[in-house]
């Protein structure tokens, strides 16, 4: 009698799980997509449009693409284009990422000519363009509220509501359990890269989007070109869908390293996580700042004081991209507001600006320094001040890249077995070095050096 029953039950619960799989959305088979070939030695570059000139127009970024290209920046992200929600808006000027339409943008930047103008001078300069996309909710006088408010999820009065969890009270939440969301938001990802030829996007909160969403999504994208995509998260479940994720353990890491709260050598072990977690094809993304921090966090200043340089080397050298967020090129000291217009000002004689420029180019250039594993890992070298004295040396046997840092206020004099010889170059002096011929090393509170051959 109990083992009718139990058949009955699997019986029920078979009927239940077919029912529930037909309800859902459909699963994608998907094959693992390759980065695009021209992002395996890219740097990427935040610009937030509205602070990038006094006029915030797509206009001043198109202008500015021959110094970013002479920078060694390669894939241009902006900030979300789209135009901005009135209901409920923050501040006078309202988030970017309370977004009203998916398919046109912010007429504050200019036109969708303006846009398309920048895209095609972006790839007449060789390089890319991406857009940043927020899947996951939308602004409360976004069209579909009113022309498809079932792509909505309700509270228990049967209103929009914001992301759960969140203090985001001016944006709803999209039901991904309607699997019409999904089509909808992918004719809107699909709409970009085939009317305007985008490159890819950074997708906001990429976590709270179902992960067979974002592999349906990248599929059907790559069936129109092959695109990047950047996921703000640090979830190793979503490549292959995505090609690099960022590195908040990383970044957190170094202010608190900054700060005096973490020893050197949490570094290495955040570096050891990452590679049991992620794909060795993943790229990941290194940054001291961004748009999020920049004007919640603090800027470089606020959170790394004198070792913002140091920390920036580390960033650009490392296994993985390095991000420079707009204005950081020119010792950027403000919070951009984030609800306000509030342009950078542009200190083009400020040290900063060949400071980023011959990183940014030596990891275009330098094979050691590629994404994913095309590139030669990191390998540290043990000096006698290990907790101090953070060094590194990229080498693939042809090219090769030396690093060494203070990662601390106070100067350091230290000896090491494993410094590698030879003809190196100083990558911020251009002078010829052989590191090996000294018996001992001094560096200064937060000092760096990065050789290269």
């Amino acid at each position: 009698m109990k083992y009718r029953n139990l058949s009955l039950i699997i019986l029920l619960f078979s009927f239940l799980l077919m029912f529930t799989k037909a309800c859902a959305p459909e699963e994608t088979e998907v094959a693992t997509p390759s980065p695009p070939e021209w992002s395996y030695n890219a740097t990427i570059y935040e610009v937030n449009v509205r602070q990038f000139s006094e006029d915030g127009s797509f206009k001043a970024v198109e202008e500015a693409l021959p110094r970013l290209r002479d920078m060694g920046v390669k894939i241009i992200w902006l900030m979300p284009i789209h135009p901005i929600g009135e209901v409920e808006r923050k501040g006078t000027m309202g988030s970017y990422y309370s977004v009203k339409d998916f398919f046109d943008v912010n007429p504050e930047f200019g036109t969708k000519d303006d846009f398309r103008s920048l895209v095609e001078a972006t790839h007449a300069h060789d390089m890319k363009i991406i857009l940043d996309w927020v899947a996951n909710h939308t602004a409360w006088d976004n069209s579909l509220t009113e022309t498809n408010p079932e792509f909505f999820e309700t509270n228990e009065d049967g209103n929009f509501m914001p992301p759960r969890g969140t203090d985001w009270s001016d944006v709803i939440q999209l039901d991904y359990e309607n699997p019409e969301v999904w089509d909808y938001m992918i004719s809107a990802l699909s709409y970009w890269v085939e009317e305007f030829n985008i490159d890819g996007y950074r997708c906001d909160v990429a976590y709270m989007v179902p992960t067979e969403f974002w592999n349906r999504a990248r599929q059907e994208l790559d069936s129109i070109k092959p695109v990047f995509m950047l996921a703000e998260a640090e979830s190793p479940e979503l490549h292959p869908a995505f090609d690099m994720s960022y590195t908040w353990r990383l970044h957190h890491a170094m202010n608190a390293i900054a700060q005096g709260e973490e020893p050197v050598s949490r570094i290495d072990e955040i570096i050891a996580e990452y590679r049991a977690e992620f794909p060795a094809n993943a790229f990941l993304m290194t940054f001291t700042s961004n748009h999020d921090e920049n004007s919640w966090a603090g800027t470089v200043f606020e959170r790394l004081g004198d070792g913002a340089k140091a920390f920036g080397v580390l960033s650009a050298t490392m296994d993985g991209m390095p991000l420079v967020y707009n204005g950081q090129e020119v010792g950027l000291n403000k919070r951009l507001e984030f609800f306000e217009k509030d342009p950078i000002i542009w200190d083009f004689d400020s040290p900063f600006l060949d400071f980023y420029t011959r990183l940014l180019n030596l990891n275009l250039t330098n094979p050691v320094l590629r994404n994913g594993d095309r590139g030669a890992p990191m390998v540290r070298i043990e000096t006698s001040a290990q907790e101090s004295v953070y060094a590194f040396v990229r080498d693939d046997g042809i090219n090769s890249v030396f690093v060494m840092l203070n990662l601390t206020g106070e100067p350091v004099t230290f000896t090491s077995t494993q410094i590698p010889g030879g003809e190196f170059t100083n990558l911020f002096t251009d002078e010829i070095e052989n590191p090996a011929l000294a018996t001992e090393y001094t560096l200064a509170p937060w000092d760096y050096v990065v050789l290269h051959r």
